[in-house]
């Protein structure tokens, strides 16, 4: 089976002042074409730095990072850059739209990076609008829609570029239990096409939905299980 990503002994050090913060030790992990992973951990448990790393928005102090097969864990900030626009869709927890454009030109934007004409541009965003439940707003500015609705006007961007990996960081954490569900749901739909998905979440009913639960603490991996049972 295809590994997305291969993480082999990373290790991120922070110096603080006159200490050094050890964020990660020593973090070997696979993870393979299609799977649907929560990473949890209380604060200071390394996951942040995790999905930094991971995302290619830091490097590790040592150790390799392989994603899909290429090593970044030495790349410039240019190079991670555009990496990052070609093989990874983000989703924030606190959405990171434009808020003085439209649903559609939000969507749109990986794609000028990319270089696609604007033809091509508006067609690929229309539909990733349709997909995820937005073909009835896509004119419409962040401000005009509900935190649910933003949420899916994110995920329709990270997702328009055709990533490798879709990164999800506290994608629920400001959103209320039932748009929650509601956007849960829609992973599962992402998932079910084949999207491999990695969700970094303190919440154990969220986890819950994915397919593999990996717990960090002090910078380690304390567990890494199998959900037989995954929500959805």
């Amino acid at each position: 089976m295809h590994k997305v990503i291969r993480l082999d002994k990373i290790v991120k050090h922070y110096k603080v002042g006159p200490s050094v913060v050890k964020a990660l030790r020593a973090v070997t992990l696979d993870i393979y074409k299609g799977e649907y992973v929560a990473v949890m951990g209380a604060s200071g448990s390394g996951k942040s730095t995790l999905m930094n790393i991971i995302g290619c928005l830091d490097t590790p102090t040592s150790g390799n990072y392989l994603l899909n097969g290429t090593e970044v864990s030495s790349m410039s900030d240019r190079q991670l850059a555009a990496i990052r626009n070609r093989e990874i869709g983000f989703v924030f927890q606190v959405f990171n739209l434009l808020p003085r454009n439209s649903a559609l030109e939000n969507v749109m934007l990986p794609l000028i990076y990319a270089g696609e004409n604007k033809q091509t541009r508006r067609e690929m965003a229309l539909k990733m609008l349709e997909d995820v439940g937005l073909g009835d707003r896509v004119e419409h500015k962040p401000n005009e829609l509900s935190g649910g609705q933003r949420q899916r006007v994110a995920i329709a961007r990270a997702l328009v570029n055709k990533p490798s990996l879709l990164l999800a960081d506290e994608p629920t954490g400001n959103l209320d239990s039932k748009i929650s569900e509601e956007i849960m749901k829609l992973f599962a739909e992402i998932h079910s096409k084949g999207n491999t998905l990695l969700m970094v979440t303190h919440e154990e009913d969220i986890a819950r939905h994915a397919h593999r639960i990996i717990k960090l603490k002090d910078g380690e991996i304390e567990s890494d299980v199998e959900n037989p049972n995954p929500i959805y």
